[in-house]
């Protein structure tokens, strides 16, 4: 059986799947250079890692054929060109994290509109300090990307509070429009009538700084924008412009363009603002998606030693073309 490096936290994340296995797994500091250390010395095959990104040693120190998979779904942080320029097969683990990050989406949207998060901190300073909220039931709400978890969040918000709900199409049709009260591929027209905005995009090149200056402008006052994306699709220094200047309610991001957490500009803190709901990407952190994740990267792994390759969730099935046992037909 292989040896398989698993990067922290994501083996504490999925210990219990890992340990009963029968596979040696064995966790690593998540850094590149701790990584590749822990490859070598134990002689490992393949590895399984969260969000860091992986730019240049590793696909030097994985073997051909190795799995490098994500224990997660957005795979941003591995260089697919390195990869499969090394003969390297990456993954990741779809569709197993749609409902617990829909969820949070929901979560921070409801914290939005009540202001949870401001009240809770007087409570706890013994302030007796109630804001008034409001109500979801008729506010519209505009879903940026109605892939699953875009469609997941519309499901929730129109069938449990009675949003109107408008979807902007990027790439990826919903697949239950039904809960849809309007679909359209012209972002627009979707911000200029939200109450909220909750993205879904992933963070490629064409999404980078998706929420702009200009799109931030579009959104009505009082409007409130929900990341449960990728930091990199929201402009957080123009974010920031548009919090302080009171030309948007607030923000509730649960993603950053640097994490941990680092402003962008030292004076542009969102954590120093009263109209910003923050939280440290827990998005797909649930007991729940954690053991699914666990289990479909093992899975993949298990896969591609096997050489079942039609069977992974190839994210370069393009390096099947190098791999002297292509079998994708498994």
């Amino acid at each position: 059986m292989p040896t398989i490096i698993i990067s922290e936290p994501e083996f504490t994340k999925g210990a219990h799947i890992f340990h009963a296995s029968g596979v040696t797994c064995i966790p690593s500091a998540a850094s590149e250079a701790d990584l590749c250390a822990a490859i070598q010395q134990h002689g490992a095959r393949h590895a399984i890692v969260g969000i860091q990104p992986y730019r240049s040693s590793l696909y030097e120190t994985l073997q051909p054929g190795a799995v490098l998979a994500r224990f997660g779904v957005g795979h941003d942080g591995i260089d697919k060109t390195q990869a499969t320029r090394a003969r390297i097969l990456c993954t990741n683990t779809p569709g197993v994290l749609n409902e617990s990050v829909a969820e949070h989406a929901i979560a921070l949207l409801l914290a939005a509109a009540r202001h949870t998060t401001k009240v809770a901190a007087a409570m706890t300073q013994g302030a007796w300090a109630p804001v008034g909220g409001r109500e979801l039931r008729g506010k519209t709400l505009a879903i940026i990307g109605c892939g699953p978890i875009g469609s997941a969040v519309a499901r929730i918000a129109t069938a449990a509070f009675d949003m109107r709900v408008i979807g902007v199409i990027q790439r990826t049709p919903p697949r239950e429009p039904g809960y849809f009260t309007e679909l359209t591929s012209d972002p627009a027209h979707a911000l200029a009538q939200a109450d909220f905005v909750s993205l879904h995009i992933p963070a490629t090149a064409a999404n980078a700084h998706f929420m702009n200056q200009q799109r931030l402008a579009l959104l009505p006052p009082g409007a409130w924008l929900i990341n449960t994306a990728r930091g990199a699709v929201v402009d957080e220094a123009a974010l920031y412009d548009a919090l302080v200047q009171g030309a948007i309610g607030g923000a509730a991001l649960d993603v950053f363009e640097t994490e941990p957490y680092g402003p962008v500009h030292p004076a542009k803190d969102l954590r120093t603002l009263p109209n910003t709901v923050l939280t440290p990407h827990i998005g797909s952190n649930t007991a729940d998606a954690n053991t699914r994740m666990a289990q479909h990267a093992l899975r993949n792994v298990l896969l591609g030693e096997q050489g079942a390759y039609g069977q992974m969730n190839l994210l370069n099935p393009e390096v099947l073309q190098s791999l002297p046992r292509h079998s994708s037909e498994h």
